[in-house]
């Protein structure tokens, strides 16, 4: 639920544009690669939790020993490594959004400060 939150809050608010232009740009800092990375973990985590989630369904069916180990411990490291990008993005995202400037931003800042939030309690809930 945190990785839906956070890429539907940069989705929907995360790009915007100056009053004078027509040109979308990523509201933390300008920086695309901001709003990028968390569009990117979030839909890739949603992703990996529904695909993980089917695997939990039908883990009491499987009955050789040796695909449940490998099921589990590559559950057990994706949920690791994800652990570790949630921190980097919610450090990138924290970080651009101290140095975006209050003038660039107009609409948004709430789902910045969501997306920020909810980047934060991905760490844990990994």
């Amino acid at each position: 639920v945190f990785a839906l939150i956070v890429f539907a809050c940069l989705v929907g608010e995360g790009y915007t544009n100056l009053p004078s232009s027509t040109q979308l740009f990523c509201i933390f800092n300008h920086n695309e690669n901001a709003c990028r990375y968390g569009i990117g973990i979030g839909v890739l985590a949603f992703l990996a939790c529904i695909f993980f989630f089917m695997v939990d369904i039908y883990f009491p069916q499987i009955s050789n020993t040796t695909d449940r180990k490998y099921l589990v411990l590559a559950d057990l490291g994706f949920s690791g490594l994800w652990t570790f990008l949630w921190f980097v993005g919610f450090c990138f995202l924290t970080n651009q959004w101290a140095w975006t400037r209050a003038e660039d931003v107009h609409i948004g800042a709430d789902s910045a400060r969501a997306a920020i939030t909810f980047s934060f309690f991905s760490i844990f809930s990994w």
